[in-house]
């Protein structure tokens, strides 16, 4: 079948002195997505206190919406990449899910109540589902195999940044408006606002497929037959298994909030600490990927949250405790979040890899919705320190499952020198 034709190495990237460097189009669509974190983990960081301290929501009522603030990307990202790979212009597709977002920003200073907030959040995770890998696959069509890890570590490394930025906009915020939730919302949508803007006036209209090099025939028609690819299905199952059992960032601090009794204002540092990590290693875990596999540094990610779980279910662990539990969980996101997309970019031919990109991200989104929803349940009805010893102990069994299963797929990975 089709995706038997494996990617061959460019020839013409080979040759090319800017061999291994990373594009402008990837360092623009870093500043994009820079803007909108800042935007978006603003209003993240805020969120998990405004639902359960202002609102009055109970663990499991924020397991609900927690959840689908993780999985109402779900079905749009399968369909923003295909949608990308259908007419091979990912741009347009990506502008309307950044547009979405906007508009939902905008909607938090409008609404006040559970059901809104829940319109508000859906509409703004379709739009993050939507505009995902239409962005990754701008990213792979410009940059060359073997370098795809380290492409896609510096735009999660400027993404990143923005991410660490929010919540320090948002401590700001409330240091000066204590519990002024509308002067963070406002900020956000400004961010938003100019993050679309950059994407709209200064981001290429790639057409991957087009202008791949090594296309000599059209791409095949992007749909879930990239599932009957055993190395592909293998990496969508793995990520999909390791998925049921990630634990959300909101219900990782809640946790250790309720453990260190943090004051509310603190609380969005606990995701600048994940952050500054993560900003520290995407990129140098991206090379790593790009070097020994991408399988094994996106498994070798997990046993890192692993780890983590164990570090916020410690009774009586205190800051020592705190800061490695965020050290971690930085580290698990650097080594899985770009390498999982860069690992299925490089399993597809190029008119493919929107779809690739949006199929196991989609896998990993839904089973995110899943994991939020039973944690909830869990620590309503078990309590927070047996919900996360279980969940530990699931994984614990999950990894060395999930390597046997994909430990020869990241021979395909990494393209020939």
């Amino acid at each position: 079948m089709y995706l038997s034709e494996r990617p061959q190495p460019d020839k013409e990237a080979e040759s090319s002195p800017t061999r291994g460097r990373v594009g402008r189009t990837v360092v623009l669509l870093g500043f994009v997505s820079l803007l909108t974190d800042v935007s978006s983990e603003a209003t993240a960081a805020v969120l998990p206190l405004y639902l359960t301290a202002v609102l009055g929501l109970t663990p499991l009522a924020f397991g609900f919406v927690d959840g689908l603030y993780q999985g109402a990307t779900t079905l749009m990202r399968f369909l923003g990449g295909w949608l990308a790979d259908r007419n091979d212009r990912p741009k347009p597709v990506a502008v309307f899910g950044y547009g979405l977002s906007a508009i939902a920003r905008l909607g938090l200073l409008a609404v006040s109540g559970v059901g809104g907030i829940v319109a508000v959040i859906t509409a703004d995770r379709l739009g993050k589902g939507l505009r995902t890998a239409p962005r990754d696959a701008l990213i792979a069509a410009s940059t060359d195999s073997p370098s795809l890890g380290r492409a896609f570590g510096v735009h999660r490394a400027l993404d990143t940044t923005g991410a660490a930025i929010g919540p320090l906009l948002a401590f700001v915020i409330l240091a000066f408006l204590p519990r002024d939730y509308t002067a963070v919302f406002v900020a956000s949508f400004a961010a938003e606002v100019v993050g679309l803007a950059l994407l709209v006036l200064l981001v290429p209209n790639l057409r991957p497929n087009r202008e791949s090099t090594v296309a000599s025939k059209p791409a095949p028609r992007p749909s879930l037959r990239l599932l009957l690819d055993p190395p592909f299905r293998k990496l969508a199952i793995a990520a999909g298994v390791l998925g049921l059992l990630t634990i959300s960032d909101g219900f990782l601090y809640l946790s250790l909030q309720d453990r260190d009794d943090l004051a509310a204002q603190w609380f969005p540092l606990l995701f600048v600490g994940t952050n500054v990590v993560y900003l520290a290693l995407a990129v140098p875990l991206g090379r790593l990927a790009d070097k020994i596999g991408r399988i094994r540094v996106f498994v070798g990610g997990y046993g890192l949250l692993l780890i983590a779980y164990l570090c916020a279910a410690v009774p009586s662990g205190g800051a020592v405790a705190t800061v490695l539990c965020l050290a971690l969980l930085g580290s698990f996101y650097a080594a899985t979040d770009g390498v999982l997309s860069a690992a299925a970019a490089a399993l597809v031919p190029a008119g493919l890899r929107g779809s690739a990109i949006g199929t196991v991200q989609t896998v990993v989104a839904a089973t995110r919705l899943m994991s939020s929803l039973a944690f909830g349940w869990l620590w309503f009805d078990l309590g927070r320190d047996t919900a996360l010893y279980a969940v530990a102990g699931a994984l614990a069994i999950a990894l060395p499952l999930t390597w046997w299963m994909v430990r020869g797929v990241h021979t395909l990975t990494v393209p020939a020198p």
